[in-house]
């Protein structure tokens, strides 16, 4: 069906505007990033049939640009809109946790986080470094490595903190094998990362790991 012939709380747009963006489905927001059909076929047709091919919006989201144009209805300007996009979304939440105290926006701190590592394919030790007020100066990935590890160095932890005059750090790695459960050797290099901030009196106040949709603290398993 022609997308116009279809009731006005049927139609993407429409139902956006009149009941906001977390009231449509995926195929409903994918097909306003969209915009037009194929011949036969609809905006939201052609969305449906992307998400099946891909197998759910976050894989089209994460598809590189040769994977992604090889599907009917995309090309190179919808990757680079996309990529436009998504990069707009993490520095919308790096700006939210700029402005206010990271610890006590949790769960920006944890979709910031999420979105930053979570579809990495190889690891990355990220982090963040906070005034005294807890207000996010830098984020940095400081360390990258293979599909399964990355090699950390305390000493360069500490020496960028006292670059930056950071009063403390929140630390966060991926898990490319989108297992979040954090490791022994997770749980030792956060110790030493600790141990060498405190001989210059900053504390690490979390340590995240970002796995496939879950994200675990090491705060909340009460480990710092």
């Amino acid at each position: 069906m022609v997308l116009k012939h279809l009731p006005a709380e049927a139609r993407p747009r429409e139902k956006l505007l009149q009941r906001g963006a977390n009231a449509l489905s995926d195929a409903e927001l994918l097909a306003i990033f969209l915009r037009t059909g194929l011949p036969g076929m609809n905006v939201i047709e052609l969305a449906g049939q992307l998400l099946d091919e891909f197998g759910s919006l976050r894989a089209l989201l994460a598809a590189d640009c040769k994977t992604f144009c090889q599907h009917k209805g995309l090309g190179p300007a919808k990757y680079v809109q996309l990529q436009a996009v998504l990069e707009m979304s993490l520095r919308f939440l790096s700006e939210k946790l700029a402005k206010g105290e990271a610890l006590s926006s949790p769960e920006y701190t944890r979709q910031y986080l999420s979105q930053m590592l979570r579809d990495r394919h190889r690891e990355a030790f990220y982090v963040l470094f906070l005034d005294n007020q807890h207000r996010v100066i830098s984020g940095e990935v400081m360390f990258e490595g293979t599909i399964d590890a990355a090699s950390v160095y305390p000493r360069e932890v500490v020496k960028r903190s006292l670059e930056l005059n950071a009063a403390a750090l929140i630390l966060a790695h991926n898990h490319p094998s989108g297992v979040a459960e954090p490791s022994q050797a997770d749980r030792r290099i956060t110790q030493r990362i600790s141990d060498a901030l405190a001989l210059v009196d900053i504390r690490i106040l979390d340590h995240f790991v970002v796995g496939d949709g879950e994200v675990i603290s090491f705060a909340e398993r009460g480990w710092l």
